[in-house]
């Protein structure tokens, strides 16, 4: 009798430890094990991966726009605000596994004429309705509010990371385009000396009207780009502005891109590639994953009874002197078993469940697989662009002096003006595409911090 009743009694602690969840194993990543190398690639360096984003900026004034950005960008708030609420419904779902505690008192006086008084008075305390969780399907619910949770914090770090590369690249983008600007400047300034010399030399009629109008082509061209680019310079500034939630001082935004060149440093990518499995978007992925297995075993026990117990303990007198006493305690115990048997949903709710976990695998490793290429991409352009800038600078020196010498052969009358209007063109446009090439390399050290993603959690 005394065996049976402790089997009884040991019964529900040994269905309490099932778990009817898959077990849980991180997929095998679905990239390479370590980054291109080789051809267009640079040489890997066997150091520690990424760095926080206050090594990769080394500016104060861009320092001082990121800081603002992280604490009043609407959207970044938004996101945080969403973590709040994850952790909230975390907390939530995590109290179904823990009896709620009430207590209550009542007391009632009935009389009239002629009639005796009749006093009522009653205190309980207890529980009622506590899912005993037999089969863990409130602590897998639980579980899955939970790895949201996480995956919604997970997602408030990509989050940070890319607002920190978006004001990165909006301020290089401001000084390049403030560079365009002055290089149109610049250009309109020539082209308005070699308009009023062609004009000068017709009056003289050494030239012809079209020597003339060319020049004026130059000058249309250059006054037309500098139009734009007040315009952009001025968006720009707008775009920064919204980054960083509010109006930004002339004095943290940059002249140009040679005072910020030396100020944005290369995040270095390691060997291996396993880092992309630490990437906030990465451990979002795979947290949804998590919470997906969870709810398997949700589903599943959903098949078995669904035992709940109410209990109460309390007193109950006449008088209220007397309410405490040991004669007016007493006690009840309410447990009751539901069992599904045919219909409902439960099946419907399992293959869900099933096809919602296949969906977040594959989530999972297609995040892999675009970090992968996020990286590489990145590694691709930074193994080339120093060789391009340099052969930039070549091309703007040469171009300067092909001008040069095109105007002293036109001053001779050696040489027509068309290869000096050739010249003007061509060194325009070489300093054109020298501003998009630095920039270039300026938003790829903060395109491969952002695709490494190995940033601290806190600025």
């Amino acid at each position: 009798m005394k065996r049976a009743a402790f089997a009884l009694t040991a019964l529900p602690l040994l269905l309490a430890g099932c778990d009817l969840a898959p077990h849980y194993n991180r997929p095998a990543a679905p990239v390479p094990p370590r980054w291109p190398e080789g051809g267009v690639y640079p040489a890997a360096v066997d150091q520690a991966p990424g760095m926080a984003w206050r090594t990769l900026i080394t500016d104060d004034r861009l320092r001082t726009l990121v800081v603002r950005a992280l604490a009043d960008n609407r959207d970044l708030r938004a996101t945080v605000a969403s973590v709040a609420s994850a952790r909230a419904q975390y907390r939530v779902q995590r109290s179904a596994l823990l009896p709620t505690v009430a207590a209550s008192g009542n007391a009632s006086i009935n009389g009239g004429r002629g009639a005796a008084d009749v006093n009522n008075y009653s205190a309980t305390i207890g529980f009622s309705a506590f899912e005993v969780d037999l089969f863990g399907r409130q602590r897998n619910l639980s579980r899955a509010a939970f790895e949201q949770y996480l995956a919604t914090d997970a997602g408030a770090r990509a989050a940070r990371i890319t607002l920190v590369a978006e004001t990165a690249n909006a301020w290089a983008t401001y000084a390049a385009d403030s560079d365009l600007l002055a290089i149109a400047r610049d250009t309109a300034a020539t082209a308005r000396r070699a308009l009023d010399l062609n004009q000068e030399l017709d009056r003289a009629g050494l030239v012809s009207k079209l020597d003339v109008r060319q020049a004026e082509t130059v000058l249309a061209q250059a006054n037309s780009d500098i139009e734009s680019y007040t315009t952009q310079v001025a968006q720009d500034r707008n775009a920064i502005e919204l980054l960083v939630g509010g109006p930004v001082a002339d004095d943290l935004l940059p002249a140009s891109l040679s005072e910020i060149d030396s100020r944005y440093a290369v995040a270095p990518a390691g060997i291996a590639s396993s880092v992309l499995l630490q990437r906030p978007d990465v451990l979002e992925a795979e947290h949804q994953l998590k919470a997906a297995n969870a709810n398997i075993g949700a589903a599943r026990a959903a098949f078995f009874p669904t035992i709940s117990l109410t209990t109460a303990l309390g007193a109950a007198s006449t008088a209220l002197s007397e309410l405490f006493t040991g004669g007016a305690f007493g006690w009840s115990v309410a447990p009751s078993a539901t069992l599904p048997i045919f219909g409902g949903s439960r099946g419907g709710n399992l293959a869900y469940a099933k096809a919602q976990r296949d969906y977040y695998l594959a989530s999972y490793e297609g995040a892999i697989q675009s970090a992968f290429r996020d990286v590489a991409d990145a590694l691709a352009r930074r193994g080339t662009i120093d060789r391009q800038r340099a052969s930039q600078r070549e091309l703007v020196v040469a171009s300067e002096r092909t001008l040069t010498l095109a105007n002293a052969q036109y001053r001779a009358g050696i040489a027509g003006y068309l290869d000096t209007l050739t010249a003007q063109r061509s060194l325009y446009a070489a300093r054109q595409s020298e501003v998009a090439t630095i920039l270039t390399d300026l938003t790829n050290r903060v395109a491969l911090y952002s695709a490494l993603g190995a940033d601290n959690p806190a600025p």
